[in-house]
């Protein structure tokens, strides 16, 4: 699956109130089992769903279409219907507490075949209803504003991402032949998630459904965001000067399991650096990690990419991974303030191993060469 690019032109954001809303939460949450009690601040519509009433309203908006227009004849334990609202209460918490079909059916009085035809359907709305929450920089107003952030963190100037790659594993019978391709160099089955962020830890370009055995290398020079940056399509827009004599084009950081490219920056890596190159390397990584947060966030809201996943079908995940990285950012578009009361993480891939790529081209080099005596104000 390639990057997701949504419409140019970015949508208002309608957070008007539900119609459902108001009595819909006193009369569903008389019906949930084993409800926890309030903690850390959240009520309990946030202890279940882990986003504000705010957003599950924007939520239901982009869904209501497709959710109401072929009504199945979906009912909870008592033969009553589900509404719009029940539909997507069902699906967000199973995408977001990772539980198995038949917890989540348990707690909401459901069969757990009606929780997997109602995750579904929503999963299938939203890939193509919430796509305009997930595109790159459609301005150069707007890219101008991530660049000013990134600079911000620890002077990387005319910066415009930081890229990173998780995994996704998987609960696979190992006797099963066809499930070797899934094996990775740490004995688990995964798929990756490649991600390009932003400042504000949103997901601007994504890359999933390759077997996570494959390097970070190989995952980005399979993408199409590669091909567009080779082209000269992508970080494309104007240089900076660093100096009289210097400039620097637009790029994204990258650790050192990516190729050092013209528009892919990475640390220097090796013993005996200098205190100039050692700078840089600490400079790079404060900045790259909001990448890594990005992805620990993920992870942490959507649970169901987060643990291992028994038997998935391997066609159907890469779009619920995509689902869960348009509802991450729609938190974020929402300035949903419920995410500031969960802990933020740094890891999102603890039993893995930092991968290294020895690539390295010749130009980019001498570009990162005038940006660490730049950062180290040395530059001539």
């Amino acid at each position: 699956m390639g990057p997701v690019r949504g419409s140019k032109k970015k949508r208002k954001i309608d957070v008007s109130e539900n119609e459902e809303s108001g009595d819909w939460w006193v009369e569903f949450s008389k019906g949930i089992n084993g409800l926890l009690p309030p903690s850390q601040g959240l009520d309990k519509f946030e202890l279940v769903f882990k986003i504000s009433r705010k957003t599950f309203n924007y939520i239901c908006s982009l869904v209501k279409e497709d959710m109401s227009a072929k009504p199945g004849h979906f009912s909870f334990s008592n033969g009553k219907p589900l509404s719009l609202n029940d539909q997507v209460a069902v699906a967000l918490r199973r995408l977001s507490s990772g539980e198995s079909l038949i917890s989540v059916g348990d707690l909401f009085g459901l069969h757990h075949s009606t929780v997997s035809q109602v995750t579904w359907r929503f999963v299938e709305s939203m890939e193509k209803r919430g796509l305009h929450h997930l595109q790159w920089p459609a301005s150069d107003e707007e890219m101008t504003n991530i660049k000013a952030k990134f600079e911000k963190i620890r002077g990387f100037p005319n910066c415009c991402g930081a890229i990173d790659t998780t995994h996704i594993t998987m609960c696979l019978p190992l006797a099963d032949p066809a499930n070797k391709v899934w094996f990775d160099r740490e004995k688990n089955h995964s798929m990756l998630l490649q991600a390009i962020v932003d400042p504000d830890m949103r997901l601007r370009d994504i890359v999933t459904g390759w077997p996570g055995k494959l390097s970070d290398s190989v995952v980005l020079k399979s993408s199409n965001f590669f091909k567009l940056c080779e082209q000269g399509k992508r970080l494309n827009g104007k240089s900076v000067l660093l100096s009289e004599e210097s400039e620097i084009r637009e790029y994204i950081i990258g650790d050192s399991g990516f190729p050092l490219l013209p528009w892919l920056v990475t640390p220097y890596k090796g013993k005996g650096l200098s205190e100039t190159q050692t700078d840089f390397n600490k400079r790079h990584f404060a900045t790259r990690m909001v990448a890594r947060r990005a992805l620990a966030r993920l992870k942490e809201m959507w649970k169901i990419i987060h643990g291992a996943m028994w038997r998935p079908d391997k066609h159907r995940l890469p779009r619920i991974i995509l689902v869960c990285c348009l509802l991450h950012n729609i938190v974020i578009d929402l300035e949903d303030e419920v995410q500031d009361e969960i802990s933020l993480s740094h890891c999102h891939d603890e039993s893995y191993r930092q991968q290294t790529c020895e690539s390295a081209d010749l130009t980019a080099s001498n570009m990162r060469e005038k940006l660490s005596l730049y950062l180290s104000g040395s530059l001539p």
